[in-house]
């Protein structure tokens, strides 16, 4: 959430809008009681249930026929994409993106930094069959991507420590405790890039690099390759050919 302006108190009801907003799509889509997304919120349902009626009525949130379950709506999207048509600098990267996609024959990513998490503003399928998950709006944890340590190792340390949530939930057996994430961004300074080994889907190694068009960094690229076709001569060309994309986007951006 963006840091509240100084000297400026939330609008209660405005801020709750929002908070429905969120908690609806963080579920995917995933449908939701009246007495669920109450408890999620710890707001009371007399006073959440009209909120929801008039988010319906704009379109903003969708119910089912029962009028019981509750969804993100499509006026959701609408925004969405107008963020992302929007952008100038994810609009300066599309070319480069589909370029690396080509290279690497590989999924990659164009990714932005929101709090603790990174999100994904644009993505490029793998032409294999055998291919990672992916989707426009993704949101994962910073700490457990390529994309985010490529990002946090911009920062300094004292920094990152107040970017990260005070608990790292594991999401593989790989995932790396806090002491290893601090270790683990040194080197990603040292070298130049970030390596997700396996650290948030298992059988998937992900390379990312930061965008280096504004300081500190809140944009990377990654690709993403599963580890059964992976070769030392693949990775190899990922890092090359990702080296070249984020030289040619930085330099587009920054006109």
């Amino acid at each position: 959430m963006a840091e509240q302006q100084k000297g400026v108190r939330d609008v209660k009801s405005a801020g709750r809008t929002v908070d429905v907003l969120e908690v609806l799509g963080s579920l995917d889509g995933k449908p939701i009681g009246l007495r669920g997304l109450a408890e999620r919120m710890d707001v009371p349902r007399s006073s959440l249930y009209a909120l929801l009626q008039t988010l319906v009525n704009r379109g903003w949130v969708r119910t089912d026929a029962t009028g019981s379950l509750y969804s993100i709506g499509v006026r959701a999207l609408l925004v969405g994409t107008s963020y992302i048509d929007g952008d100038s600098r994810l609009g300066a990267a599309r070319q480069y993106l589909e370029s690396l996609g080509d290279k690497v024959g590989e999924t990659v990513h164009f990714a932005r930094l929101d709090g603790p998490d990174v999100v994904y503003l644009a993505t490029r399928e793998s032409r294999h069959y055998l291919r990672p998950f992916s989707r426009v709006g993704r949101r994962l944890p910073a700490y457990a991507t390529s994309l985010g340590k490529a990002i946090l190792a911009e920062y300094p340390e004292a920094e990152v420590e107040k970017l990260l949530p005070g608990e790292l939930p594991a999401l593989t057996e790989h995932t790396l405790d806090r002491p290893g994430l601090l270790a683990d961004l040194g080197a990603v300074r040292e070298q130049g890039y970030a390596v997700d080994n396996e650290e948030g889907t298992v059988g998937l190694r992900c390379f990312g690099m930061a965008l280096r068009y504004e300081t500190p960094a809140q944009d990377a690229i990654s690709c993403s390759i599963p580890i059964a076709r992976l070769t030392p001569e693949i990775e190899a060309l990922v890092l090359d050919a990702l080296a070249d994309a984020r030289k040619g986007i930085e330099q587009a951006v920054r006109g």
